[in-house]
């Protein structure tokens, strides 16, 4: 995990400046959300994911990249968490009192 994090640090990096503009254009725009059953299917197949590559059920290059796309993916919603948030905050007016 350290070597990916090591060799692949600029695409780490662009993943999370893209995951944060994502975030920060994701609050004007108010789409339809995914269903509860995909949303769930969702989360399931990422939960599978995380366990062939912590269990290390994929050998060699593509279990190489199934790490690598796991951390990026990481690195995107981290991004997309903070710039919702950033944007919430830069954005938001305080209520008023009354």
């Amino acid at each position: 995990m350290v070597y990916l994090v090591t060799f692949h640090w600029g695409w780490l990096l662009a993943s999370l400046l893209l995951g944060f503009a994502m975030g920060w254009i994701a609050v004007v725009q108010r789409g339809q959300g995914v269903s509860r059953v995909l949303a769930r299917w969702l989360a399931g197949l990422a939960a599978a994911l995380v366990a062939a590559a912590v269990a290390r059920v994929i050998p060699g290059r593509p279990g190489y990249w199934l790490d690598l796309g796991l951390i990026m993916f990481a690195m995107y919603l981290a991004g997309c968490a903070v710039g919702s948030w950033l944007r919430d905050w830069v954005v938001s007016r305080p209520k008023p009192a009354a």
